[in-house]
């Protein structure tokens, strides 16, 4: 008989309750028959055919199907929720495009026919001279008129620039389709052949051209030749000082020649026959540098540290590297270690021996600290140098245009100075008032240096894994106003469009107190006919940007806002060609754009003949409100020293520095660093000498 109070019982039940609940045998309150759990088991699990068996999804109810028409199942849901995704993202792109900003269209001005298929369009002063597809042509800007032509070699030009001299006359530099520099001078409305620059006797012989730039202002005309196994630039002068005082002095008999033709002109409908001088007799331009790109590094052929030490020059910048003591064993033995190491990887991606490259970017540069000689006179309108960067090849070089400073005697002409980059030059720009140099690295990383002070005011990178296909300074800094650089007030901002090989853009703002910054502007197209065929800043207006694309659409974007304002139309009869390479200019003095559109043609008659005439649409810029779009930024006012920070201070106390900095290098150059290197060189000598001596006492 049990004898324990209910409290008890109580107590020891709910002990016992617990010890079981944890797994566990006490021996206090054991009963004989324990409560297990039984092992799971397959032949236990609950089936789906049962009557009492429950779905936990509710979902699964009509998922009761085999297992091929599952994955069928999953197959067709796997598709149709892709395609709602991608309905979805479209309804979304459009709802985007309906929100946006609609541009406003703007339509030509003024238009002029032109008789032969127009291949490029240049201006100068108050001409419009057309790259034909025979020849050259010259047009009134003023009523578009055709005023002269020059077809005498039947050549097709295909690149051409133009210089204004003044005294109504202009120069021209022409590519045609088979490689031919032209040099011309168009003076009282006529063509004046001067030179074929790279023409030789023996056509054999012939390097046919690939570039040709002329400098601002026509003081000089470079070209990029080619052969079969080499390329190099040449670099001419152009002598238009004696070019206007000999056209001045026979301007009666081009006035009467010009006349004659303008009346044998007047019952044709064709372009007016070239009117060419030829009692005129000019003086050819001047060969002034052969710059060759720079070759491999390879081995030292120095026997020692003396004969490096005679070759370098004063030590006062960097060079190309060919100064060095690596013995060739020593370069093959460091490509072996490195080959072994990363062998994997060099043959996946298919790494290649580093070759002379054959094709290069130049622009003429105007004075700057970083090219002015001690001996040069400074003419801030006249370029003084010339910037190079080969392609694949690390080092932007600058050369001196001052042929007096030049040593002709040696075969390959070494750089002024070389600026090396971390990773090969993809492309380059310089700012209209050449004082600000931007360039991008094909590891999309972006410099923008200060040529005057000659440090760099932006180093920056696009994160995502793109690649630069071409950079532009725009307006409303000081890289775009002559005016502005010149003033050079305390905190301007540098602004630079990148544009990226999947039609991408970027804009990278560059202030000189403070950091940089770099903003998307617009992400690749998912259309593929909207793809950018090429960009051209408005210089007229502030953070103005002209963009062509595949569909032959021409737009007017502000960067500030990322939106397109305007749209350029063709008439409805007319389109952009060719649309994936537009043949366009743009005036930036009297603010307009010239494009060239084609007449829409059936398809029967585009296979039997091809357009033999073209367009030029007119488009000028003070018709349209650009001005309310793009308002001009009021300029910095000048504070007083006191009101600026800590950083504004030290700029302009490093540009008063800046100042004394001629008078301070000319002093080094004649005191303390040539007599240091002239004291080594001689030492170098002396011991070369005494060397020489003791082999010879050897000897005997």
């Amino acid at each position: 008989m049990h004898t324990g109070s209910p409290s008890a019982e109580g107590d020891s039940c709910i002990r016992g309750a617990f010890c079981i609940c944890k797994g566990r045998t006490m021996a206090v309150n054991t009963q004989k028959h324990l409560l297990e759990i039984p092992p799971p088991s397959e032949k236990d699990w609950p089936k789906e055919e049962e009557e009492n068996f429950f779905l936990l999804d509710p979902d699964r109810k009509r998922d009761v199907l085999p297992q091929p028409l599952r994955m069928i199942h999953k197959l067709v849901m796997q598709v149709f929720e892709s395609a709602v995704e991608i309905i979805e993202k479209r309804e979304m792109l459009r709802e985007a495009q309906r929100r946006k900003v609609q541009p406003v269209k703007c339509f030509p001005t003024a238009e002029f026919q032109v008789t032969e298929r127009a291949n490029c369009l240049a201006v100068s002063g108050e001409y419009v001279f057309v790259g034909l597809a025979v020849g050259l042509a010259a047009f009134s800007r003023c009523d578009f008129k055709d005023v002269c032509a020059w077809d005498a070699a039947r050549t097709e030009i295909c690149a051409i620039h133009a210089s204004d001299l003044g005294s109504e006359c202009h120069v021209l530099l022409a590519e045609d389709e088979m490689g031919l520099a032209w040099l011309f001078c168009f003076h009282k409305e006529s063509f004046l052949l001067i030179k074929i620059l790279n023409e030789v006797e023996d056509i054999s012989q012939r390097s046919p051209c690939v570039e040709v730039v002329l400098s601002r202002g026509g003081d000089y005309a470079g070209i990029l030749l080619q052969d079969s196994t080499k390329a190099w630039l040449e670099v001419y002068q152009l002598p238009k000082d004696s070019w206007l005082a000999e056209m001045e002095k026979n301007a009666g008999a081009a006035e009467e020649l010009a006349c004659s033709d303008r009346r044998s002109s007047c019952s044709s409908v064709e372009l007016p026959v070239s009117a060419i001088q030829a009692d005129v007799k000019l003086d050819p331009p001047e060969l002034l540098l052969t710059v060759r790109p720079p070759k491999p590094i390879t081995g030292t052929s120095f026997k020692g540290p003396l004969d490096a030490l005679k070759e370098v020059d004063d030590g006062s910048m960097l060079g190309l590297g060919y100064n060095h003591l690596i013995k060739d064993s020593q370069w093959e033995l460091q490509d072996a270690i490195f080959s072994s190491t990363y062998q994997e990887y060099l043959e996946a991606e298919g790494v290649t021996k580093e070759e002379i490259p054959r094709y290069a970017t130049f622009h003429f540069l105007l004075p700057s600290q970083i090219l002015m000689g001690p001996e040069m006179k400074e003419q801030p309108d006249t370029p003084v140098g010339i910037g190079v960067h080969w392609d694949g090849n690390h080092n932007f070089c600058f050369y001196l245009l001052d042929h007096s400073l030049k040593d002709k005697a040696g075969s390959d002409l070494k750089p002024d100075v070389v600026w090396p980059c971390a990773a090969p030059i993809a492309c380059s720009a310089v700012s209209s008032c050449s004082r600000y140099l931007a360039l991008a690295g094909e590891d999309a990383t972006i410099t923008i240096w200060d040529k005057h002070l000659g440090y760099p005011l932006c180093v920056t990178a696009i994160l995502e894994e793109r690649f630069i296909r071409s950079i532009h300074f725009l307006y409303g800094s000081a890289a775009a106003s002559d005016e502005t650089c010149a003033a050079d007030p305390v905190c301007p901002i540098i602004q630079l469009l990148v544009l990226c090989t999947d039609s991408s853009f970027y804009l990278v703002k560059a202030p000189k107190a403070g950091k940089s910054s770099i903003t998307l502007l617009s992400d690749r197209p998912e259309n593929p006919n909207l793809t950018v065929s090429a960009v051209m800043p408005v210089l007229a207006f502030p953070s103005a940007v002209l963009i062509f694309c595949w569909d032959g659409t021409v737009s007017l974007m502000n960067t500030d806002t990322s939106q397109t304002v305007y749209c350029f139309c063709t008439p409805p009869s007319h389109a952009v060609a060719p649309a994936w390479q537009p043949v366009f200019t743009v005036d930036s003095v009297n603010g307009c754009l010239l494009l060239r559109g084609d007449e829409h043609q059936q398809e029967d008659e585009f296979v039997q003949s091809k357009a033999t005439h073209s367009t030029i649409f007119l488009f000028d810029f003070n018709s349209y409100p650009l001005k309310e779009a793009f308002p001009k930024k009021p300029d910095l006012s000048l504070k007083p020293v006191q009101e600026l920070q800590w950083v504004e201070r030290c700029n302009i106390f490093l540009q008063d520095r800046f100042g004394f900095l001629p008078e301070r290098q000319q002093v080094l150059l004649e005191m303390e660093k040539q007599e240091y290197w002239d004291c080594l060189q001689a030492q170098a000598a002396a011991m070369d000498n005494e060397r020489e001596k003791v082999k010879g006492e050897k000897k005997q």
